[in-house]
Order: C-alpha cells, then structure tokens, then sequence
C-alpha cells in the first residue's frame, strides 16, 4: 500500500517503457485515475509539468507553447477540446526536444473527435486505464484475491467509490457522476433534447446486463428509431461507459448483425442479482486483459460471447489474430462443470476452457474443463 493511500497501477510499467520510445496517448472513462496516475510518473522525474487545457492558466501556456522546454516530461490533459488539437500536437511531437518524454491524456477515446487535422500515425502508442483490477487491489489492501474480488464486485473499480469508508459515500459519487457524464460528456457527441432519452437509454441498459440486447425491441420501447439506439451505444461505448461484447464468429460482417452484450465500466452501475454483477465484474477484467494483450504484443485482442441456435451459452471468450484462446463461464458456486463450456470445449480444442466460480474453494480439472476460484485466478491477470 502506498503511504498516500494512492492505489498503484500496473499500466505504470508499460507506460515508462513506451514513453521512452513515443508520445503516449492515455485514455480512459472520467475518473478512472488517468490525472492520479500522470501526477504518480512525474513524481519519477528530475523535472515534469502538467497542463490541463481545463484550467485557463494552464490553457494559456499550452496555446503560447511556453512550457519549460527542459522538462523531462510533460503531461496534457484534456487537450482534444482545443480546436484542431490533433494538427497541434503534431507539430508539438515534431518539434520537442531530444529526451523530452510526452504524455498525453483524455477522458475520452480520443479517436472518436472528428476535429479537421492531420493523422498522428506512427507518432504515439496508444494506452487505456481500466478500473481498478483484483490483482492491484490485492496489493493495495493487502486483502486475499476472493475479498478483493468481492469488493470490486460491490463498489466497482473507480478510484474513488472503492477507496470510500463507508458504501453511502461509493453511493454519492456514483449519483453524481452518471449525472455529470450524460450532462457534460455525453453532449460532445449529441443533441440537447436527446439528453432524457439518453438517460432513460442508460437505465435500461442496467436492467439488461449480460444478456444480447435487442436494440429494435427497446427502441420501441424508447419511441425511437433502432439506428438512434445504435448511435446511443456507440456513443456510451467511445466514452467507455459501456463495453459491448459482441458474439464470437469468424466473419466479421455476420457477427455485427448479431446482438451483443452489454456490461458496464463500473460494476456499481449494474441493476441485477449477485451473478449478474459478477459477470460485469469479470468482464471489466477480461477487458483490461484483452488491453494488455493488445498493448504489450501488438496482435489483435478481442473479448466475445458464444451462443448458437439452440441456445447454447458461454459467457466470454478471448480471441488472439482470429482464433479463440480462451473459454469461459462465470459461476456463482456451481462447480458442476457447465454443459456448453465442455461442448465448446471440444470444438475449439486449441482453446482453454475455465469455469469461474466466485465461491469455489480449489482448482479442479473436470473432464476438458477447468474449474477455478474465480478472485485467485483473476488476480492473476496481466494488467
């Protein structure tokens, strides 16, 4: 535990490792850490600064580009709301000075901005913080992986309702937070008058956690067109609010017609039943690993769900360049082996098969499947 109370990010490590080689791009959902932990990597530095594009001082230098050009690095946040920011750090990139590393941060997936402006290809590494995982909390705490677990699975893994003493404080910043979201966030991408149909939007999402969303079905529901929700999802999902999971197929085109799955960056955000919130808990993590993957090796990660005609379910699995890795299916405390995870199981041979089990005591193989405590074998995960 670190003696401000400050939780440690494993993204630390590879964020030091690519700013010695490029501009880093740090994205992430509001509040997630992202200014937390650039204050924590300047802290490393002989000399560093921070400027916020939110802060009219701050605003000021980074227009007149008056920043001490000896700083070992420099850190921008919020600078995709300058106009054309993106032609603007292009010519910051080019023209630093030897040594200088550049970190650069947004509450946003700063791709989503369609502002006029040259690419940056080839000039940044882009990262993304997730909420906090069952491995750094272990470390944080000191806790065992199931306890960590189970916290994250109540308070879910921003910063700051997990830090909380006590559950109404968790409660109050979450009020708050989804209101300033659809309020602030949610207004660079859409219309005034769309904000209550949004919201409205939002709160059935949190009813239908887990299961494939059928968009046509609520848009009746919501009196709009299906292609308003669509745009609604993608919207939720660039701001990373949401993580949709679509369906595992080989062709691309044929998955996308498909309905996804819909789970939410903060767990505490879930209206459902203790198996419903441990599958969103899970699926925070499996996101984060499918991060790593991504970041660290350069293959194509990618996090889904498998269901057939006949009704035959897993809940996730992980794909690598095009092939599945990895099984999996949570389980609150049925170590049963769950019958589509073995049929899965023996079709795709090559992947590993694991059964998550929050209350499981110890590992057991049955058969091709791999029961596991769910809190040990997440904790586990790279990060």
């Amino acid at each position: 535990m670190q003696a401000d109370g400050r939780i440690h990010r494993q993204l630390a490590g590879q964020i030091q490792r690519d700013l010695a080689r490029k501009t880093v791009l740090l994205t992430g959902p509001r509040q997630v850490g992202k200014t937390t932990l650039a204050r924590q990597l300047m802290q490393h530095q002989r000399a560093a600064q921070y400027l916020n594009w939110d802060v009219a001082a701050d605003r000021a230098v980074l227009l007149r580009q008056s920043w001490n050009p000896r700083a070992d690095l420099l850190v921008f946040d919020e600078i995709h709301k300058m106009p054309q920011w993106k032609l603007w750090l292009k010519g910051v990139i080019d023209a630093r000075p030897d040594g200088q590393a550049l970190l650069v941060t947004g509450s946003a997936r700063m791709d989503t901005f369609r502002q006029a402006g040259e690419s940056l290809a080839g000039r940044y590494l882009p990262l993304q913080l997730d909420p906090v995982s069952v491995r750094e909390w272990c470390a944080h705490r000191g806790c065992s992986a199931d306890q960590a677990l189970l916290h994250l699975i109540e308070r879910g893994g921003f910063p700051e309702p997990c830090l909380a003493n006590q559950p109404e404080d968790a409660q109050r910043w979450r009020r708050q937070y989804t209101t300033d979201l659809i309020r602030e966030d949610i207004l660079e991408f859409s219309r005034l008058q769309e904000i209550n149909a949004m919201r409205v939007f939002v709160d059935l999402l949190r009813q239908r956690v887990g299961s494939p969303l059928s968009l046509a079905s609520m848009a009746r529901d919501l009196a709009v067109s299906p292609s308003t929700l669509r745009r609604y999802l993608d919207i939720l999902a660039a701001l990373t609010v949401v993580i949709v999971v679509p369906p595992w197929h080989r062709n691309i085109a044929r998955a996308l017609l498909q309905a996804p799955k819909v789970y939410f960056s903060d767990t505490g955000l879930v209206n459902g039943d203790a198996g419903v919130k441990f599958e969103n808990a899970v699926a925070v993590l499996l996101r984060q690993q499918v991060h790593q993957i991504t970041h660290s090796s350069g293959c194509d990660a990618g996090l889904h769900y498998i269901r057939t005609k006949d009704g035959a379910e897993v809940d996730f699995c992980l794909s690598r360049d095009g092939q599945l890795i990895r099984l999996l299916e949570c389980k609150l405390n049925d170590t049963s082996p769950h019958r589509a995870l073995g049929r899965f199981a023996q079709q795709f041979a090559d992947a590993e098969a694991i059964q998550l089990v929050r209350d499981a005591r110890q590992v057991e193989q049955r058969g091709g499947v791999m029961v596991v405590p769910a809190g040990e074998w997440l904790a586990q995960l790279q990060g």
